[in-house]
């Protein structure tokens, strides 16, 4: 491990490794609080969409990608709040939407071919470049600050909306702002996980804090720790075996995570239960005696 270390290569994988892994459970816990756990999903085929148009122009796709997925969002978002369309069948619409025109741009495109797109659907964090990694800092930075600025904001209107809406809070704006934030990150754990396992890294990780959590920030930081380790770990058994898909290992880890903290969870809970039978026995004998 130590070896690894000093190989720019894989300096750059970690990198990005420890980048995704902050920020993609961070803007998940909104999310997943939302209940809008495959928004993710639909936003990372939009992004096809925007890496596919960036073949076509000749530009970058990373930047294209930001474009097309921050449009998306916001186009998905009000057609959720203005219309009567329902948030699954609009996600549905990022879906199928999504993926038939990344396929289709590819295809028109001056020598484009689906595999190309592959190192995007899939991950390619061996191959992440010092611009990559520029790219990458930048798009999480903004990420974070969106959560450290506009954190407790966001928490009320993930909790109740009405409530949000009623406490003078600007929902539309903040409504918006998750949807954008989500972009990002998509965008940002495109070339570490791909745009088809994005979502996990996204959502695992903050359902697996929840299973030993209860406060939503202690939820949030567990969640970010844990999208950490499987990010890094991931990394470190794609490194040693390279039949080993980084962005397969990334989310397999983080589902394991989540079924080992399934059973400590419940442990503690039966414990917990337990201490707090005992103690309110407790205090009626106290009762009773006095």
């Amino acid at each position: 491990m130590l070896e690894l270390l000093h190989e720019q290569l894989f300096q750059l994988a970690l990198i990005a490794a420890l980048l995704v892994g902050l920020c993609a459970p961070a803007v998940g816990t909104f999310i997943v609080q939302r209940r809008l756990s495959l928004l993710g999903d639909g936003i990372g085929h939009v992004a096809l969409t925007g890496v596919a148009l960036g073949f076509l122009t000749g530009s970058a796709p990373v930047l294209t990608a930001v474009i097309v997925s921050v449009a998306g969002a916001v186009a998905i978002e009000l057609v959720r709040a203005r219309g009567r369309t329902s948030g699954d069948v609009a996600l549905a619409l990022l879906f199928y939407g999504g993926i038939a025109g990344g396929v289709m741009l590819m295809g028109i495109a001056p020598g484009g071919s689906t595999a190309k797109l592959n190192s995007y659907l899939f991950g390619a964090i061996a191959s992440v470049t010092t611009q990559d990694i520029w790219v990458i800092a930048g798009l999480a930075a903004a990420v974070i600050a969106v959560v450290a600025i506009f954190g407790r904001e966001l928490f009320v209107l993930c909790q109740d909306e009405e409530m949000a809406r009623a406490s003078g809070l600007p929902v539309r704006f903040l409504s918006l702002l998750i949807a954008v934030t989500a972009a990002l990150t998509v965008v940002v754990a495109m070339r570490v996980v791909g745009l088809l396992l994005v979502s996990a890294l996204m959502v695992i990780p903050v359902a697996t804090s929840q299973q030993l959590t209860r406060g939503f920030r202690t939820t949030m930081l567990l969640a970010m720790l844990f999208g950490v380790i499987a990010s890094v770990g991931g990394l470190v058994a794609s490194t040693y075996s390279t039949k080993v898909p980084p962005g397969a290992a990334i989310v397999l880890l983080a589902l394991a995570g989540f079924v080992l903290a399934l059973g400590v969870g419940r442990f503690v809970r039966r414990v917990r239960t337990q201490e707090s039978t005992v103690s309110e026995r407790r205090k009626l004998r106290v009762e009773e005696v006095a």
